[in-house]
């Protein structure tokens, strides 16, 4: 069985209706060219944006799994996968993000929020772009934030820049072999066979573009490099 891969619909577009004509344009190419997932994502575009092309990818018939993440409003995320048929939601920070006086209350929250859905949780942890403010190892942020989601998902330092391999290692080591650990950053066709050994998948965006930048528009060319190197990955 090969290894999953899903494609981020960032809703980049000058217009809202370009923005929508693109993620339809962009689903379509992903699950043509064999990945498994496509990921509403508010990376460009906005709340309207997103809920536009939920309408749509939910009721596309695409045969791919549906994945929601809402940046900045994981509550906002929550309450659409309640009133969607999403498959999973992406947090971008589920340990290690916030200070020991916030974390608490932010543990009880996502609890009582997971407990209301039945979409699987995929969460980052020492994620591209959030602080760590947690003031623990980094393998206790790690042991903390596999016990709050359903998946880590394991990134570097930006997007698009491939994931050190010694950092998806320690996640492994720590997680284990049977708990599910995503690449979330910088996947290629060119490292995608080093980097799925240690992982169980991945989250993939830039690549995909037919510039390699989050910018541009998805490829089916990249889709279809990448989908071929994942398959030789067992």
């Amino acid at each position: 069985m090969t290894k999953p891969i899903f494609g981020m619909l960032h809703l980049g577009g000058d217009t809202r209706a370009e923005r929508l004509a693109r993620a339809q344009r962009e689903a379509r190419v992903m699950a043509a060219g064999g990945l498994d997932g496509v990921i509403v994502e508010n990376y460009f575009g906005d709340i309207d944006d997103i809920l536009a092309s939920l309408d749509w990818v939910c009721q596309a018939g695409l045969g791919v799994q549906i994945g929601l993440n809402v940046l900045d409003d994981d509550a906002r995320a929550f309450e659409l996968a309640s009133a969607y048929p999403v498959d999973f939601v992406q947090l971008d920070g589920v340990a290690g993000h916030l200070p020991p006086e916030r974390d608490g209350a932010f543990a009880a929250q996502l609890a009582q929020w997971r407990s209301g859905v039945s979409a699987r949780v995929l969460g980052g942890v020492r994620f591209k772009y959030q602080p760590i403010l947690s003031g623990r190892p980094e393998a206790e942020d790690i042991r903390i934030g596999a016990a709050r989601c359903d998946g880590l998902v394991v990134t570097g330092d930006a997007t698009g820049a491939e994931t050190d391999l010694a950092k998806v290692a320690r996640f492994r080591a720590v997680v284990g072999a049977g708990y599910p650990l995503l690449i979330g950053a910088g996947l290629t066709a060119a490292n995608a066979a080093e980097q799925l050994a240690v992982a169980d998948g991945a989250i993939v965006g830039s690549y995909l573009k037919d510039t390699y930048e989050a910018k541009g528009e998805v490829s089916a060319d990249h889709v279809r490099e990448l989908v071929r190197a994942a398959q030789s990955t067992k």
